[in-house]
């Protein structure tokens, strides 16, 4: 990371990812500074030194005094409603805040000369895919109003390089998974909807048993699979991008996954083999929407920006993500 790089705001910066990429902006001397309404996000996940910010991305002039009275000089969001379902049901929450909110952070950051975004994308802009595994030329048809506003704000953002010269560099996640090896800050959604949480909750029996939905699918033992990629991986892509953002008019665009996809029931086998529990659960109907097979070809990433995953084995991401929940079952203290 340049010198010149140092102060970042995160935004979403007390949720999942964006708690694990603060510690590695931190670890590697940059200073992240955090702006969250923290609707979904949580204060102790953030070290009490970070300085923070608790408001709204619409609130322009409010993002704008951030802006300069901490010197930003890149941005990075993770402010998005993730819920695929719920997208479905309520697409208007999801337009005002994962489209709306942001084009009025990038105007905010315009306004004050700001130029380097690095953003939070998703897998779920492709929607079923034709061919796997996915690259990133891959056709672009999102089936739910999640990926929609995700893809939106990307075809927003090359909108932006054109006329602004804003860099960016948008990141499309598989499934996010795992804790932080230290083990105190980790996955804490309510609802929690991920495969992995929900089992570790069903064999702590802190959870209800788990249902499997769909064990008909063309897959080796009839459920789904899908590409789970740990958050401190994640996070580090992230880290990875900010040097190539110096060039006004950058556009990168990266899927990052491990490129190895893993069954659900092989999930279930992995959280009995870390936890020595079993985990209960029942086969239930095919949910709609549910693609057999997700999973990234990460030969882009891996080669212009140099990143390899350090957990590939589903093994050592299960039991990150085991440790947190095992210490810290109700989760965040708050």
């Amino acid at each position: 990371m340049t010198q010149s790089r140092k102060n970042i705001l995160v935004v979403g910066g007390a949720g999942y990812i964006g708690s694990h990429c603060v510690r590695q902006l931190t670890a590697a001397g940059a200073r992240p500074v955090v702006l969250d309404s923290l609707v979904y996000g949580h204060r102790s996940a953030l070290k009490p030194e970070v300085p923070f910010y608790k408001g709204l991305l619409e609130d322009e002039a409010f993002v704008r005094e951030i802006l300069r009275k901490e010197k930003i000089d890149t941005v990075m969001h993770f402010a998005a409603f993730i819920n695929v379902g719920e997208s479905v049901k309520d697409p208007i929450k999801y337009y005002l805040n994962n489209l709306n909110a942001p084009v009025k952070l990038i105007q905010a950051m315009l306004a004050e000369n700001v130029k380097r975004f690095v953003f939070s994308s998703t897998c779920a802009i492709y929607g079923d895919p034709a061919v796997l595994p996915m690259a990133e030329d891959r056709p672009m048809s999102p089936v739910n109003a999640y990926g929609q506003t995700k893809l939106d704000f990307e075809n927003f953002l090359k909108s932006c390089v054109r006329a602004y010269g804003l860099s960016y560099a948008a990141f499309r996640y598989f499934n996010a998974s795992g804790a932080a090896a230290s083990g105190d800050i980790g996955e804490d959604h309510k609802p929690e909807t991920h495969l992995i949480p929900l089992a570790i909750q069903a064999a702590l029996g802190s959870g209800k048993p788990l249902t499997v939905y769909g064990k008909d699918y063309p897959t080796p033992d009839g459920t789904c699979l899908r590409d789970y990629i740990h958050v401190e991986d994640l996070a580090l892509a992230h880290m990875l991008a900010l040097n190539k953002l110096e060039t006004p008019g950058t556009r990168l665009e990266y899927n990052v996954g491990t490129g190895k996809p893993f069954s659900v029931l092989e999930i279930i086998q992995s959280v009995e083999r870390v936890s020595g529990l079993k985990v209960p659960y029942t086969i239930g109907e095919r949910r709609a929407g549910d693609p057999p097979a997700l999973y990234a070809d990460p030969t882009k990433v891996r080669a212009e920006l140099g990143w390899k995953p350090k957990y590939e084995n589903v093994d050592d991401i299960v039991a990150s993500a085991w440790k947190w929940h095992k210490n810290h079952p109700q989760g965040f203290a708050e």
